[in-house]
Parts: structure tokens; C-alpha cells; sequence
């Protein structure tokens, strides 16, 4: 059994995690291998997911196949430059995670409750990798809902392209970006019933 100041220590770190945790933008070789991403995903699995459905799945995206996946983006897009941008936007991390969200019938857990714990999942993740010392962001990517970028990630009829985990190494002597304390004093509402 955990004592009082135990947990306490570990709610102490947690919280720090939470609170420190930021977006990173600029990333470099290397990045998780698969049975270290593998690992940090079974641990990311455990957030909130009514009827644990895990509604999603990833797709890992490292060396060519980045430039392949940016070719295909770049196939969507209206013009040359646009075209241009978006393929070297896949370029930007040395992995990328694609996130795929596949809704299911169920009788109790509706769609919106299914992707509330695909976000759950994939904020555990960001936490994760960031305690590991891996910087990660989240991207809407290009063109997700391209027919060439669904096709080329092989994204079904039902499933939906949340976009994309960048995922690598912090370039050495960047700074984290700082985060002003958010006011959430008109976020919270409190209903109080004393009459019982």
C-alpha cells in the first residue's frame, strides 16, 4: 500500500509533468524506436476510454516514408507553392505518428465520447514522450482529408486523419517556451445544494 507522502511525491511529479509540458516545434534524429514507442503506447492506453474501445489507431512514419507521405499532400494542393510547402512539411521530425480515429457502433458510447478518449490517449502520449525527454506537437498536417493522403495512409471509409504526432529529439539550447499561467476562474462553475 502507497503511504500518504508517497503518493504525494508521485501526485508532485505528475503535476509538474502536466505543467511543464510543452509543444516541440524544432526536432532532430533520433527518435523512439518501435519497442520503446510500442511501450509508451500500451502506457498511453490506459487514459479515460469508456468501454475501452480504443477507438484509434497510429501509423508510424520515419525516414523515406515522410517525403512519400508529403508527396502525396503536396498531389492536394491547389498550387506549386502550397504544393512545395506542404512536402517539406512532412520533413520536420524524423518520425511521424499519424492519428486515425475509428468511430464504432455502440449502443451506449457515442462517436463524441469515443473521440474525447482518442484525445486522452494521444495527450497521455505527449506527456509521455516528454517525460522520456522526446519533444513531440501536434499537427493538423496538410490535406488530411485528401483522398491521395487517405489513400496513401490507407485511412478507410469511417476512420478519420486527426493529423499527425511529430515526434524527435529537442534541438541542444532551446529554450522551452514559456506558458503564462492560464485564469480559469470563469471556467468553473460551482452548483451547491446545503438545503439537505
Amino acid at each position: 500500500m502507497t503511504t500518504v507522502p508517497a503518493a504525494r511525491a508521485v501526485a508532485g511529479i505528475v503535476e509538474t509533468a502536466i505543467r511543464t509540458r510543452r509543444s516541440t516545434i524544432r526536432l532532430t534524429e533520433p527518435a523512439p524506436g518501435p519497442d520503446e514507442l510500442l511501450d509508451l503506447l500500451a502506457a498511453a492506453a490506459t487514459a479515460p476510454d469508456h468501454g475501452q474501445l480504443r477507438p484509434w489507431r497510429l501509423i508510424a512514419i520515419c525516414g523515406n516514408a515522410r517525403a512519400r507521405l508529403g508527396e502525396a499532400a503536396a498531389e492536394a494542393a491547389p498550387t506549386a507553392d502550397l504544393a512545395e510547402r506542404s512536402a517539406a512539411k512532412h520533413l520536420r521530425a524524423p518520425l511521424m505518428l499519424a492519428l486515425v480515429f475509428q468511430p464504432r457502433d455502440h449502443p451506449t458510447i457515442p462517436r463524441w465520447q469515443q473521440l474525447a478518449a482518442t484525445s486522452a490517449m494521444v495527450t497521455t502520449l505527449l506527456l509521455l514522450l516528454d517525460t522520456r525527454g522526446w519533444g513531440g506537437v501536434w499537427f493538423g498536417g496538410p490535406y488530411p482529408n485528401a483522398p491521395q493522403v487517405r489513400k496513401h495512409l490507407g485511412v478507410r471509409n469511417g476512420e478519420q486523419l486527426l493529423g499527425y504526432l511529430h515526434v524527435g529529439t529537442p534541438l541542444p539550447g532551446e529554450a522551452p517556451r514559456t506558458r503564462v499561467a492560464a485564469d480559469v476562474r470563469t471556467k468553473l462553475t460551482w452548483l451547491e445544494d446545503n438545503a439537505l
